[in-house]
């Protein structure tokens, strides 16, 4: 079974498509309307599992300052107002649509953003410290953001986002911290981090799986009606990611070492979808499908992309130090 999951887990560029087809089937030949009872167990299923393997220690831990700084400066500064401004013209007309953008703008990284700065043999420790802080602050600011950007286009309860951004991020958070704790002084820590960590990301996996699948049958009839809006809501997407990457390449190769400029890559680029797609389904009700449909598409370009980067990372910033790689392969 661990295999299996993990080989999905690896496999997410094809999985999710595979997935959003099974949702759009199922939505088209049966009342989807009972699926919403299981957005709650999926949205746990998919942010707890992750929140057992966070290294919040590390985020105490001093040496990269500039790449964190950077990192976040991007993550808060540029790309919430730029997701807002391309959500604006794309979307002047479908303001959930554009929230789903603004959300995957405002929800930094990920595990992704670790596992990827490990393949392109970048600082993982920096990485760590990226996804503990982005995550924090992009949580905190949610609610600001969109009350400032969408208050005038959407319905936004600010208590509504914040009681779920505390359930959906911190609460789980918490509860991995104990989680973690407890089968460290189980079993030891090398074997969670060798044998027992590295099983949760796939339960994961289920849980985005299970969120894509909801999603896509919620909206299933209104892609049959629209067949083009795939193509338009994956332009937008497209175009915000190339721009990201271009951003955070020069960025990183004018101000950073290699390791950490290719951690700040991925701290900028990788959006933690998984919870602006929980908090876009939980928050904003019926909706919230619309911003939905969107994050999920936005899988797809983010896994694929992300696999390409790691491909011309030595091109970019040219090839890394034996130590380097040996950190790498260790991550």
């Amino acid at each position: 079974m661990w295999t299996l999951l993990q080989r999905i887990t690896r496999n997410l560029v094809l999985a999710i498509p595979a997935m959003m087809l099974l949702g759009l089937a199922y939505g088209l030949v049966a009342d989807a309307r009972w699926l919403k009872s299981l957005i709650i167990p999926f949205t746990f299923l998919m942010v707890y599992p992750m929140m057992v393997t966070l290294k919040i220690r590390q985020v105490f831990e001093g040496g990269d300052i500039k790449a964190q700084v950077a990192t976040q400066a991007i993550n808060f500064l540029v790309i919430p107002f730029l997701t807002y401004g391309v959500g604006r013209i794309f979307f002047a007309d479908q303001p959930y649509m554009a929230l789903g953008l603004l959300l995957a703008g405002l929800v930094p990284t990920s595990g992704m953003t670790i596992s990827w700065t490990g393949f392109a043999k970048g600082n993982v420790a920096a990485a760590v410290k990226m996804t503990v802080i982005g995550l924090t602050l992009g949580s905190l600011a949610t609610p600001m953001y969109v009350m400032a950007l969408m208050g005038a286009s959407i319905d936004v309860n600010v208590g509504m986002v914040l009681t779920q951004i505390l359930l959906i991020v911190f609460v789980p958070m918490l509860l991995g911290a104990i989680t973690q704790q407890v089968l460290v002084q189980r079993f030891g820590r090398e074997a969670f981090q060798k044998e027992i960590g590295p099983r949760f990301p796939a339960l994961s996996t289920l849980g985005v799986l299970g969120i894509v699948f909801v999603a896509l049958a919620l909206k299933a009839n209104t892609l049959v009606e629209s067949p083009g809006l795939l193509l338009r809501i994956l332009l937008p997407l497209a175009l915000l990611y190339a721009f990201n990457y271009v951003l955070s390449t020069v960025a990183a190769r004018t101000l950073l070492p290699r390791g950490d400029a290719i951690a700040m890559v991925y701290g900028t680029v990788m959006r933690n979808l998984s919870i602006a797609l929980a908090i876009a389904i939980n928050a904003f009700g019926e909706q919230g499908s619309d911003a939905a449909l969107v994050l999920a598409l936005a899988y797809i370009i983010q896994v694929q992309s992300a696999a390409w980067y790691v491909k011309y990372t030595n091109r970019v910033f040219g090839p890394p130090t034996q130590a380097q790689a040996m950190a790498g392969a260790k991550a």
